[in-house]
């Protein structure tokens, strides 16, 4: 899985380097063998972004985005779409992105995690909760879709941001940022995101993937 994920990542026309970052040498040495640069971090890190920042920190890079690798089918077009929408806001520290949602069991399932943006596209809230509110209206829901950029200063910071209550209660480590008043922007997308947590989630996968791929193993 992680192979595809590297791949396709591969395919993005802004980054300039891509890394597997593990502490978990079962990984490094399958990411190697598919030809992966491979970047080794502490296993006590309590989130991803706190191994990223350990990767980043040994770079001289100045934006750096975080890919989650149960993504396998990660759109290029998406990673780049996010690194230009945090350039184009020389204010914000993070980009991100967004998918507009239509499915009734999505918007109310507390592991699609939906986000609201104010009108100059910086986000307002995240949340497991269907947001906002449908009172009667019109109400136009959106998914977030876990795909990160970071300005470097931020991104080497952000552990030691202190977790606010906000954060503590939708587990959400996003809400970090949006606590201590750090500006994140975010782009609308049509990219479909399927992470791989369960084996429902691996079945779906490897439907989209049958018609011009391999099926994508998982494990743990």
């Amino acid at each position: 899985m992680i192979q595809h994920v590297w791949e396709r990542a591969c395919e993005s026309k802004l980054l300039a380097r891509t890394v597997v970052a593990t502490d978990d040498e079962r990984i490094a040495a399958a990411a190697r063998g598919f030809g992966a640069e491979v970047a080794m971090t502490r296993d006590d890190h309590p989130s991803g972004t706190d191994r990223v920042a350990e990767a980043a920190a040994r770079t001289d890079a100045e934006v750096v985005v975080n890919i989650q690798g149960d993504e396998p089918m990660i759109d290029p077009a998406a990673i780049d779409l996010a690194i230009l929408t945090l350039l184009d806001d020389a204010k914000c520290g993070m980009a991100t992105l967004k998918k507009r949602l239509s499915c009734p069991e999505e918007i109310a399932n507390p592991n699609v995690v939906k986000v609201v943006t104010a009108g100059d596209g910086r986000a307002l809230y995240f949340s497991r909760s269907p947001i906002p509110s449908n009172r009667g209206g019109e109400a136009v829901y959106w998914k977030h879709i876990g795909l990160y950029v970071y300005r470097r200063d931020l991104l080497l910071s952000y552990s030691s941001l202190p977790v606010g209550p906000l954060e503590q209660a939708e587990k959400l480590e996003q809400l970090r940022a949006l606590e201590n008043g750090i500006a994140i922007r975010v782009a609308e997308t049509t990219y479909e995101t399927i992470g791989v947590d369960t084996p429902e989630d691996l079945q779906a996968v490897n439907i989209r993937f049958q018609d011009s791929s391999t099926p994508v193993s998982h494990h743990g």
